[in-house]
């Protein structure tokens, strides 16, 4: 299937043309037919060389230019109505704008009413505004609703340009804008809209903005029921009679967790004149305000009043409701870092110019990002640049990877004998994950046991034998921590303890109070069995341990998280 969307000034005979060719008024309203004058989105369909061809009439009239919008927003063809008896009018110029914000390239040109004044002037008009556009070179036909001359000529053309027109792929992520809702007795909400790729079936659920989910109970697309439709296709779906109010026109709904609803976005503007601070941003059938910030050039940041699922390529249309002056916007980056210091603006800028929409460029962009947020975000996610550094989902550019790698060695080397446990190796490098800490270990640095080390690098002789001599110790007695005098004995002075500690091997709970780490888990096992909540004596007797002991390793346990101390100062285990 094939949509077509119309555009041009208002009663220039866009829904007489659609009429003509589909045999259907897509003017639903009585006020319409009425008034003689589109006001909402009407729809009419046909067949053309064998394809079958929905159409999207959008009104005319400027006060309805956001309807307008919404219409055209998704359908990537577009058919340009002219009068031959009007000069070239203010609307047809605003959507023709508005075509050529959104990059629509495929469409055609037509010339109406040519059995009442000449066409050519209007024709040469016309082709010199189309063709400073997206849809240069678009084929024009001429003619005449009344009296039928043209109409073959009409449907010929376009027959020829919907077949060239590729098509998307059906596998694609669904994000249906929708811009019809309405209710069915019998059925329940029903919602209408373009589906521009992707495919929908009988049985499916799709996510709506707030995470709700609907379940999609039967299709319609040109008066048939259907199982499954691939777009491009126009569509209604069946959500039942429980679809949550937030899908209305300008609601997507979307394949579960596979977009990210954004409310900062860096764009590449295209248009004249001063960008207003506050415009309206049309995407899709959505709208949206929005705040801009310039960053340099033709880049500029838009903070949007709610967010919308956008993705990198996304084009839409920024609008000055006071002035009607429209700009096209290219969503660059639907996931920009933040603005801090003096100057970020202008070297967010420059590296916006450099970026090519390529994985490698969003991985030199960011240094570190998740592969599932570029997929969120429609970055692509081959082919990886080499040397790419990969740890589950996470991606690291090479070149942050091998700054990284510098920077681990010195740490570890800083570390000393008693290395650096991997999630403070990841804390010192600034990286979100210890998975990307442990990835990047290369000799000399080796992993064992959670810490980072240089290869052949140990604890001292006597560390290691003082570290026996205390799990000896303490193998009957776990609490029973050595005192003084003790301590000097099993070799474990202070630099010592000071070492064991740092490696992870012992639990300095004071000054001369040390255990091994396994006594927090112990500890938690035998308070376990107590009433709760239990006193400090109940608790030191459960031990076994003495006051010097049960104070600071309850401390402890009070600081970690795995007890909680009441005000009549009882503790309780946690959970």
């Amino acid at each position: 299937m094939h949509v077509v969307a119309t555009a041009g000034h208002v009663d220039h005979g866009k829904s007489t043309l659609v009429r003509a060719l589909t045999g259907t008024d897509p003017d639903r309203l009585e006020e319409e037919r009425r008034r003689g004058l589109t006001i909402e989105l009407g729809y009419a369909w046909t067949t053309l060389g064998g394809e079958e061809v929905a159409f999207v009439d959008v009104p005319g009239h400027q006060r309805f230019l956001a309807t307008a919008l919404s219409g055209v927003g998704p359908v990537p063809i577009a058919m340009l109505v002219v009068a031959a008896d009007d000069p070239w009018m203010p609307q047809a110029a605003e959507h023709l704008a508005a075509l050529d914000a959104l990059g629509v390239a495929h469409g055609l040109l037509v010339v109406t009413r040519a059995d009442l004044a000449d066409p050519a002037p209007a024709l040469a008009r016309a082709r010199a505004e189309i063709d400073r556009t997206s849809l240069a070179g678009a084929p024009a036909v001429v003619v005449s609703g009344r009296t039928g001359a043209g109409l073959d000529e009409l449907r010929a053309t376009l027959a020829r340009v919907v077949a060239g027109v590729p098509t998307p792929p059906a596998d694609a992520d669904v994000r249906l804008w929708v811009d019809r809702r309405f209710h069915i007795r019998g059925a329940g909400t029903v919602v209408t809209g373009t589906l521009p790729a992707g495919t929908v079936a009988v049985g499916d659920t799709l996510e709506a903005p707030d995470g709700s989910q609907v379940r999609v109970r039967g299709i319609e697309s040109l008066g048939t029921s259907r199982t499954r439709m691939a777009g491009v296709a126009r569509v209604a779906l069946d959500l039942g009679g429980h679809a949550p109010d937030v899908v209305a026109r300008g609601t997507p709904l979307l394949t579960p967790g596979a977009f990210s609803a954004v409310a900062v976005v860096d764009v590449v503007l295209s248009g004249d004149g001063r960008v207003p601070e506050q415009p309206v941003l049309h995407v899709g059938s959505a709208l949206a305000g929005v705040r801009v910030r310039p960053l340099g050039k033709d880049f500029y940041r838009l903070t949007l009043d709610h967010p919308l699922p956008l993705r990198i390529g996304d084009r839409a249309v920024l609008r000055d409701p006071g002035s009607r002056a429209l700009w096209g916007a290219r969503v660059l980056d639907p996931a920009p870092p933040a603005l801090g210091r003096r100057g970020a603006a202008a070297r967010r800028a420059e590296a916006l110019t450099g970026h090519d929409g390529t994985v490698a460029a969003e991985l030199r962009t960011r240094g570190v990002v998740r592969r599932s947020l570029l997929r969120r975000i429609g970055a692509p996610l081959s082919p990886l640049p080499p040397g790419t550094l990969t740890a589950g989902d996470w991606l690291l550019d090479p070149d942050r990877a091998a700054e990284l790698r510098a920077a681990l060695l010195a740490a570890v080397r800083a570390a000393g004998h008693a290395g650096l446990p991997v999630a403070a190796a990841a804390h010192e490098l600034g990286l979100p994950d210890a998975a990307l800490a442990a990835a990047l270990v290369e000799p000399p640095v080796v992993a064992e046991g959670g810490r980072l080390t240089l290869a052949g690098a140990s604890l001292p002789a006597a560390a290691t034998a003082a570290l026996e001599r205390l799990r000896d110790h303490l193998a009957g007695a776990p609490f029973a921590a050595p005192t003084a005098e003790e301590l000097d004995a099993l070799g474990l002075d202070a630099a010592t303890v000071a070492v064991l500690h740092r490696a992870g091997l012992v639990l300095r709970l004071a000054p001369g109070v040390v255990l091994l780490p396994e006594a927090v888990d112990r500890a938690v096992a035998a308070l376990a069995v107590l009433p709760q909540p239990f006193t400090t004596s109940q608790a030191r007797q459960a031990l076994g341990t003495s006051r010097r002991v049960a104070l600071p390793l309850l401390g402890h346990l009070d600081a970690t998280g795995r007890t909680l101390r009441l005000p009549d100062d009882t503790r309780r285990l946690r959970g």
